[in-house]
């Protein structure tokens, strides 16, 4: 056996309060701790190999028929996607081949998202039947404006979770944050409220991203979501910056009033319906003091490019990419000595001096692993 990755300084694992009953379901969806779930995964890691990913987040296309004015693949000011081309997508026969794999390979879930919008990917619905075929869990991201015909078929048969990403609170707010028709608002309103009539087992939730310019609109928006039978609502802050006190600097002067909305909006809880705060400051040092990626054996990316990216944060950069699958297997791939070298060789104290979306989660495992054996059972 290898020697364990390498983790010289452990930070304490930033596990935060949960502002509700912890029993409560829909408090868990985000948790930090999920991996531990998988010890075998862990196990992998303290050995330096890769076991098959546990979620694989795919974007299957990255054109989008919305243009959201904050959207870090298209603004020019944010860190995602720089080598990012608009006109990339997975082909058919290449996504039947990578959904195989993951399925022959023990992959739990997969989580479609963008790049572009997914749901517009034109054989999306095959590829949610043929992953639940497997026993593969299907989510998406998504504007919800496909949500429909066979595409909402396949999802309230077979997927576990839709969240849609929304901004504006009426026609003229959604179309003005997504340069869209004024009518896009009501049409999106009507999509989730049919998706809802399915009584589909798939959660239905949303993503409002608060800025300046619906921060003051916070409860309108919840409430006509509840109303549309929405069974979750998140709330984050949008990004207008790859610096962190840039960022903090504009969520400062919007934080007393967000702070009265947000108030307001968990007075709409029931059982029901549920409403989680990540509305946060972000970090203004990007130190990382962990020298390998979890998230690398836990949640890569397979982009519409037909790459391989270790997270979600590097996807479409050269630094963030492991290995094409044009003309490979994505299993083939996976396992080989050529991934196994690159995965490790990703070290986020020197390669990461962003954000990142995982850096919670990566700390409670590095956290863990470092735990001496011996005493684990000392609880």
């Amino acid at each position: 056996m290898t020697a364990s990755p390498t983790l010289s300084v452990v930070e304490k694992s930033p596990i935060k309060e949960i502002d509700t009953d912890p029993a409560e379901k829909p408090a868990q969806v985000y948790s930090t701790l999920k991996a531990l779930a998988f010890q075998d995964r862990i196990d992998a890691l303290r050995e330096e190999r890769l076991a098959a990913p546990v979620n694989i987040r795919i974007k299957p296309i990255n054109h989008c028929n919305h243009d959201c004015w904050y959207c870090a693949y298209r603004v020019s000011n944010l860190q995602l996607g720089e080598d990012m081309n608009l006109r990339d997508a997975i082909p058919e026969a290449k996504m039947m081949e990578i959904i195989d794999d993951i399925g022959v390979m023990g992959v739990k879930a997969v989580t479609f998202t963008g790049g572009g919008e997914p749901l517009i990917y034109k054989p999306i619905a095959e590829c949610v039947r043929r992953l639940a075929g497997y026993g593969v869990k299907v989510g998406s991201l998504t504007n919800g404006s496909n949500l429909k015909g066979e595409v909402a078929d396949a999802f309230a048969e077979h997927g576990t979770w839709l969240r849609v990403s929304i901004d504006g609170w009426d026609g003229k707010s959604y179309g003005e944050a997504r340069n869209v028709g004024e009518k896009s608002f009501d049409k999106l309103v009507a999509n989730m409220a049919d998706f809802v009539k399915r009584g589909s087992k798939c959660i239905l939730g949303a993503s409002i991203i608060i800025g300046e310019r619906n921060h003051t609109h916070l409860y309108e928006l919840c409430s006509k979501l509840k109303d549309a039978g929405l069974e979750q609502i998140k709330l984050a802050g949008v990004i207008v910056s790859n610096h962190g006190a840039e960022n903090n600097a504009y969520h400062r002067e919007l934080k007393p009033r967000v702070t009265e909305e947000i108030a307001r909006v968990k007075n709409l809880n029931d059982d029901q319906f549920h409403v989680v705060d990540h509305y946060h400051e972000l970090d203004e040092r990007f130190q990382r003091r962990y020298h390998f990626c979890p998230t690398i054996q836990f949640t890569p990316v397979i982009g519409a490019d037909s790459v391989v990216y270790a997270c979600q944060d590097k996807a479409y950069t050269e630094q963030g990419a492991l290995g094409s699958l044009k003309d490979r297997s994505f299993k083939d791939f996976w396992f080989s000595e050529e991934n196994r070298k690159r995965a490790f060789a990703i070290d986020p104290a020197a390669h990461c001096p962003h954000n990142c979306a995982n850096h919670q989660k990566n700390v409670v495992v590095t956290d863990f692993m470092a735990t001496d054996e011996e005493h684990l059972m000392f609880v």
